[in-house]
């Protein structure tokens, strides 16, 4: 395994995957890290991401990737603890003075596609505040799970702006045209509960069990033939990309492919004999 990109501002904890076959699969966690600042998406944290993204895309024993926001430090004391956060949106103080050639180049090449992009599955793990840029990170992974505690919204109304890393586009792809136009337009916040029920998230856990949920999640998934859940994913996104008819026709030429791979031919003699697969990955 090859050692992850290092940066003061997003740690990175490689989990080993039990179940994993082939053996020596990661489930990695990785933890934003500006505390004080409700773990706001600044540029450094930005560069972080994607150059996880890259890491973690090209190695092999990288199974799953979490996404999740440092808790808040300790205050000083008298003073009041800040708030649990997963990702409080962008940090604004670099929107000041900013014309619109000076934000695109940032926009063009940002860490939402990077997650986005990655062929591995991905989980939001958020305990408090993902707004703005923040939700739309929790929107650019697979599978999202959150505490009663977290808030989720859109506020760029409120600054003249719009989302601007794909939060329009995967709102209204996850969760249809009305409640992403009242989410965008609206610019409040939801809670948890609420976030559930509109299936924004995919599991409402209670803060002591978040992270044993999560891992759960993900090391179910990493016990799975690294090949497979690549084709799996992509033939879920081929509905989001694709009228229905293609999509059904790119799940039918997946499926086929499948039958020329070695794990499918491990996977039904497994469960014929009824024995645990051993992935090749292949």
């Amino acid at each position: 395994m090859s050692a992850p990109p290092e940066s003061d501002v997003l740690q990175i904890e490689n989990v080993p995957a039990s179940a994993s076959s082939p053996p020596g699969g990661v489930v990695s966690v990785w933890t934003i890290r500006r505390p004080d600042k409700l773990n706001a998406l600044n540029a450094e944290v930005n560069s972080a991401l994607k150059s996880a993204c890259l890491w973690a895309e090209a190695d092999d024993s990288v199974r799953v990737i979490i996404i999740t926001g440092a808790a808040p430090n300790e205050p000083p004391e008298g003073k009041r603890p800040k708030p649990n956060s997963f990702a409080a949106g962008a940090d604004i103080s670099e929107f000041q003075g900013k014309s619109s050639e000076d934000v695109r180049p940032i926009f063009d090449d940002n860490p939402w596609d990077a997650v986005w992009d990655l062929t591995k599955p991905t989980i939001a793990m958020v305990d408090g505040f993902a707004l703005g840029g923040g939700a739309e990170l929790a929107l650019s992974c697979d599978l999202r799970l959150a505490t009663p505690r977290s808030k989720f919204g859109t506020p760029e109304i409120n600054l003249g702006l719009i989302p601007g890393g794909g939060g329009t586009q995967r709102l209204c792809r996850l969760l249809g045209y009305g409640q992403a136009m009242e989410m965008v337009m609206g610019g409040g916040m939801i809670d948890g509960e609420e976030a559930h029920r509109i299936g924004l998230i995919n599991h409402l856990v209670e803060a002591d069990e978040l992270l044993d949920k999560t891992m759960e999640i993900a090391q179910n998934l990493a016990s799975k033939s690294p090949h497979t859940i690549r084709v799996a994913k992509a033939a879920v996104r081929a509905a989001l990309e694709q009228p229905f008819s293609a999509g059904i026709q790119s799940e039918r030429d997946l499926f086929c492919a499948l039958f020329d791979t070695a794990d499918m031919e491990i996977g039904v003699k497994a469960f014929l004999d009824r024995e645990t697969a051993e992935w090749t990955g292949a």
